[in-house]
């Protein structure tokens, strides 16, 4: 496809521990791409869980059962040429792997992207407050820190944000973006 086919759809899965830096990466890259007139929007877990994984836990299988919840409503809006991004923690691989054989099954492009942090700088980053509610102990089954956290073993790309600002890390989920034909 040519970069001026603004009908082309995908799914661009974030994963990474909590304040890693997925939300604040989509977010600038879908500004960058609105700015282009392309069709895109942001599945934030945390408004999904709001509106649409309400009343879901946090133990495996609700977890599980949330991340196939956006992984289905990621492939029908990239199906019908939104590119969509997905910053969403999906602790577990088996997950993941689900939602990309959702799309594998559709003929719906999705790609990877483990915006990996490590975890110190997460926890100092601590953009909502979890880590250091998890140290008073006001909450348990944190991502990373008293609940597994699964990274990519090969994933489409690897961002290193504790190596690289925002903007840089936009810049090479765009070229990612450009080499696979989804722009």
């Amino acid at each position: 496809m040519s970069t001026t086919d603004r009908g082309s759809g995908a799914t661009v899965w974030l994963t990474g521990l909590p304040s890693a830096g997925k939300t604040t990466i989509a977010r600038a890259l879908a500004e960058r791409l609105r700015a282009e007139g392309r069709r895109v929007e942001v599945l934030d877990g945390d408004e999904i869980r709001t509106f649409l994984s309400a009343g879901l836990g946090f133990d495996r299988a609700d977890r599980h059962t949330n991340v196939q919840r956006i992984g289905f409503v990621a492939e029908l809006l990239a199906s019908h040429g939104v590119l969509t991004l997905v910053p969403v923690i999906a602790p577990y691989a088996d997950s993941r792997e689900a939602v990309r054989k959702r799309h594998e099954a559709a003929g719906t492009r999705y790609l990877e992207v483990h915006v990996a942090t490590p975890l110190e700088v997460c926890a100092a980053r601590d953009v909502k407050g979890l880590y250091a509610r998890q140290a008073a102990g006001e909450l348990s089954g944190l991502t990373g820190v008293d609940d597994p956290y699964e990274p990519p073993d090969h994933p489409d790309l690897r961002l290193h944000t504790h190596e690289q600002g925002v903007e840089e890390s936009a810049r090479a989920l765009y070229a990612l973006l450009t080499e696979e034909g989804a722009l």
